[in-house]
């Protein structure tokens, strides 16, 4: 069977491999790092009040058969752990059967994780790590040859990822056809980075550029993923490089990690030889076992296919979508409009036994989200910063906040660790607060000379009110 063998892929599969572990260990620490604030009992959206509604035909996952806190944790590190196994040459050290076995487990312990995650888990790149997860099942390990027909199927998740994204810009907003998104996105951008203030003051023209460049990369660059080598992987390294310039301008948890890690495999291993050490290309081609579930997943993922390649066709273009709960085959998307104001919510408290317009307010500080005008934004991808990104939701629509806000403003007034251990600051750290209050204030970059003179990397102005002052009454929040 080696017409089936891709014999210039080995370090190909082995970087994208090792890759992949990487995005599942950070993937699975943030969520035992924030499962017991957003998901746990006492949490933001429990786990387990969801699972009382919800059937496991709906939302496949281990804990239909069992769920606590406890049981949620030893999940996400029992997946951290086998990740990094995998990282250090697990799947290579044991049988072929038992490395597809591994990264089995790995993908349906996230998926398990994810389909109870509720809007904490609805982001894009959950259904691209599981997509590509499932994926790696098939990819075998140094028993096997690489499997031409499994890295096509990579190469098709990039192609979509790409330009599913494109098309979702030229049909969306008119900035990204008139060249001017960039005027505002690196400011508006969910999560700005370290180097997001400086980008946003480069020179309106290179903006322009950058605008040209990311339409080539996504809507042209694609179609040569397929073409014969060195030209796949010369396709593969622009969108590296591309997502690395995304890496730095701004916080997208593993979105672009993962872009690069699907363009890691389409990589030739004449490129990759002279700088990694590999197993070379030892003959040992393709059982037909092996080959046969390579086929057959192979053909699943074609017929799956339909659906996202119609949704890639279609004018009302669906982003960050998965057609079935097991998350296979899926579209992707971002940004199809751009936000040109940024807005913040605030989140406010206050010791004092009535509030008035003489009441000392208190500032909550979040690890990612814009608060203090005088503190740079920090670089947190791939990490993924789940309550600092539906803030910034919330702050465009009030409905992103149903149903965890209320709860949110309830556990800061019971002082409750777990929500606290979210935040970078807690104002109150001696006794909880007696009201919290939330209002919304404008942000924008400073100009050089304003960040000269004061030291800010913001601007800010308070607009309006998301949340009169609120205290405790019993067990609930009253005014």
């Amino acid at each position: 069977m080696d017409w089936f063998a891709a014999e210039h892929s080995w370090l190909a599969r082995l970087l994208f491999q090792r890759a992949l572990a990487v995005v599942y260990v950070v993937a699975f620490v943030a969520a035992a790092r924030q499962y017991r604030a957003l998901l746990g009992d006492h949490g933001l959206m429990p786990v387990r009040r969801y699972l009382t509604r919800t059937g496991f035909r709906r939302s496949p996952s281990l804990f239909h058969l069992h769920h606590s806190d406890r049981a949620f944790l030893a999940v996400a590190w029992a997946g951290a752990l086998l990740a990094l196994a995998t990282l250090a040459g697990l799947t290579d050290a044991v049988p072929l059967v038992a490395a597809m076995a591994v990264w089995g487990v790995l993908w349906f312990l996230y998926l398990s994780i994810v389909n109870v995650g509720q809007r904490w888990y609805s982001f894009g790149w959950e259904s691209l790590l599981l997509e590509a997860g499932l994926l790696a099942v098939f990819l075998g390990n140094d028993d096997v040859s690489p499997p031409l027909l499994t890295l096509l199927l990579l190469r098709w998740l990039l192609f979509r990822l790409e330009f599913g994204a494109g098309l979702i810009k030229m049909r969306g907003d008119p900035c990204w056809r008139d060249l001017t998104c960039l005027d505002y996105h690196h400011e508006t951008q969910p999560m700005p980075g370290p180097m997001s203030w400086y980008f946003h003051h480069l020179p309106r023209p290179l903006h322009r550029v950058e605008v040209l460049a990311n339409h080539a990369t996504q809507l042209v660059v694609p179609f040569l993923l397929f073409t014969p080598q060195p030209v796949a992987g010369v396709a593969a390294a622009v969108m590296i490089v591309t997502q690395l310039w995304l890496v730095l301008s701004g916080n997208f948890a593993w979105l672009n990690w993962l872009a690069i890690v699907l363009g890691l495999s389409a990589l030739p291993d004449a490129w990759l030889a002279p700088v990694l050490p590999g197993p070379g290309a030892p003959d040992t081609g393709m059982p037909v076992p092996f080959t046969a579930a390579v086929c057959v997943a192979t053909a699943a993922v074609v017929v799956l296919s339909y659906q996202p390649v119609a949704n890639l066709l279609s004018s009302r273009q669906l982003m960050n979508t998965s057609f079935n709960r097991w998350h296979l085959v899926n579209s992707y998307g971002a940004f199809g409009s751009v936000t040109k104001t940024r807005y913040e919510i605030v989140v406010e408290g206050t010791d004092e036994a009535g509030w008035g317009p003489a009441t000392q307010w208190r500032e909550y500080e979040f690890r990612g989200k814009p608060g203090d005008p005088r503190r740079r934004p920090r670089q947190w991808a791939p990490y993924h910063l789940r309550l600092d990104w539906l803030m910034w939701f919330a702050a465009i629509s009030p409905g992103y906040a149903e149903p965890w806000f209320s709860a949110f403003v309830q556990r800061l007034l019971e002082g409750d660790r777990n929500v606290i251990g979210l935040l970078r600051h807690d104002p109150f750290p001696d006794a909880p607060p007696r009201f919290v209050r939330a209002s919304v204030y404008r942000y924008r970059f400073t100009s050089r000379r304003e960040r000269a003179e004061t030291g800010q990397w913001w601007w800010r102005e308070r607009v309006g009110t998301f949340l009169e002052p609120v205290r405790l009454r019993g067990d609930r929040v009253g005014h």
